[in-house]
């Protein structure tokens, strides 16, 4: 993976949530038996994104944006390339 993370906060509100919205719709809108509205999952996104628990990774092979837990192998090997 050849990517770089982007703060969120140097997007403007209006690219975050185009961001964050179209991660968490790629895969559909099914979150299990409690529906949860779109509005309140770019929340819980958002706060992630505040507190450090996920971060906006941009790749450049593929020229794709996602977001990636803190958790995440991927995003663990660029912090220590």
């Amino acid at each position: 993976m050849n990517a770089v993370k982007i703060p969120y906060n140097q997007l403007s509100p209006e690219i975050l949530k185009a961001v964050v919205e179209e991660f968490i719709t790629r895969n559909g809108t099914d979150y299990g038996a409690d529906e949860i509205s779109l509005e309140t999952k770019i929340a819980q996104v958002l706060l992630q994104l505040k507190a450090k628990d996920a971060f906006i990774v941009f790749d450049h092979e593929s020229e794709t944006t996602t977001i990636l837990k803190k958790e995440d192998k991927n995003l663990k090997s660029m912090d220590h390339s």
